[in-house]
């Protein structure tokens, strides 16, 4: 039995150049409490390229004996200052098979879990027995790969929704695999849905999912499509995946118009009702750039799983965990287009793919292969 382990590794050096490489360290042991887990499959989402690229230019990348470089731009490098000259390990989630434990988790050895303990872009992975996700008896480390980041956002929005009293949704970036889990839980919550998407493809695929209001943002008539779906769902809560560009002050602005539509009265203030959007995601990595025609019962913000996590507390979490253990193959199910090892990850034609985060292109990672 091998005593070492490779994992992928990410580092910028005070010379602004970004590396990733692949790295051999020691296999860890299990101490009281904890499981050594053999991490079979782990999916690249948008959330962990902000580790494995950061701010630097892929357009820069060249590979070369193994390692992976480009640069980052020098206006950026203050921003990155905190993680300069430090090798970090990658990756957010992943799943696998409970190889060996410590003392008190011996009943997890042989069984498959999800877990979401960052460093899972690696071969084997030691963490707490209390933070693995036990799959359901025949559900595969490929089926739980993504049993964290995308299901836990997803049914995050819709508990958002309910703690904020609002009563519907919009959602940007649509037809990703998290939007499809999105259309699932609203279609079985019977929670009104907003998709925005870009393709007349994509606006094809959601309605086969049996998405009712679904906008593309590419069309001409996209603030039209948006307004009359948010007077027929009355939503006023946005979670914007794009971050940057404009998309969230229209979200804002079409909520307003919508409720303009049915207000008694006049107001130079705008419209009373509260309008939300959370930017939880960063596909546009230009500035956010706000019009101010929303009136003045608004707010943006930022939204992240963990802190979330941190707000609904321990009984409600454990009940959405056990939701994505139960739905793994169904709602919580996601496709991926390429399958690569820990050193296809270094690949310059994979870089370049995974590094544009486009909708429906999804990798994961074998570390065993």
């Amino acid at each position: 039995m091998t005593n070492t382990s490779n994992e992928i590794r990410s580092e910028i050096t005070s010379d602004g150049n970004l590396k990733i490489s692949l790295e051999q360290v020691t296999k860890p042991e299990p101490k009281e409490g904890e499981v050594l887990i053999k991490i079979e499959a782990s999916p690249i989402n948008p959330s962990d390229l902000g580790l494995l690229l950061g701010p630097a230019d892929v357009s820069s990348l060249k590979v070369s004996e193994g390692v992976a470089q480009m640069k980052v731009p020098e206006a950026l490098m203050r921003s990155v200052e905190a993680r300069i000259g430090q090798s970090l390990p990658v990756g957010n989630e992943g799943a696998g098979i409970v190889e060996s434990a410590g003392k008190g988790a011996e009943h997890l050895i042989g069984k498959v879990v999800g877990v979401a303990g960052g460093a899972m872009y690696s071969e084997y992975r030691c963490l707490p027995a209390q933070s693995c996700l036990i799959m359901n008896e025949g559900t595969t480390s490929e089926q739980s790969a993504s049993c964290f980041v995308n299901p836990l956002t997803a049914l995050g929005m819709v508990e958002t929704m309910k703690m904020e009293n609002h009563t519907a949704l919009i959602h940007t970036a649509a037809a990703s695999n998290l939007g499809q889990m999105l259309i699932k839980i609203c279609k079985a919550e019977d929670v009104p849905l907003v998709n925005v998407v870009r393709r007349n493809e994509h606006v094809d695929m959601l309605k086969d999912l049996g998405a009712e209001h679904v906008c593309n943002s590419s069309e001409d008539d996209f603030m039209n499509q948006l307004v009359e779906s948010i007077v027929q769902t009355s939503a006023t809560l946005g979670f914007d995946a794009t971050g940057g560009g404009k998309l969230a002050s229209q979200l804002l602005t079409s909520m307003e118009i919508a409720a303009n539509k049915t207000a008694t009265e006049y107001s130079r203030y705008g419209s009373d009702k509260f309008k939300q959007v959370y930017i939880y995601g960063g596909l546009d990595r230009s500035p956010t750039t706000l019009t101010r025609s929303f009136g003045f019962s608004w707010g943006l913000g930022g939204w992240l799983l963990t802190p979330f996590i941190g707000k609904i507390g321990t009984e409600k979490f454990q009940e959405l965990r056990k939701r994505v253990a139960d739905e793994i193959d169904t709602t919580f199910a996601s496709s991926y287009t390429k399958e690569i090892s820990l050193e296809e990850v270094l690949l310059e034609e994979n870089i370049n793919k995974y590094a544009m985060q486009a909708t429906g292109e999804k990798f994961l990672i074998k570390p065993q292969s």
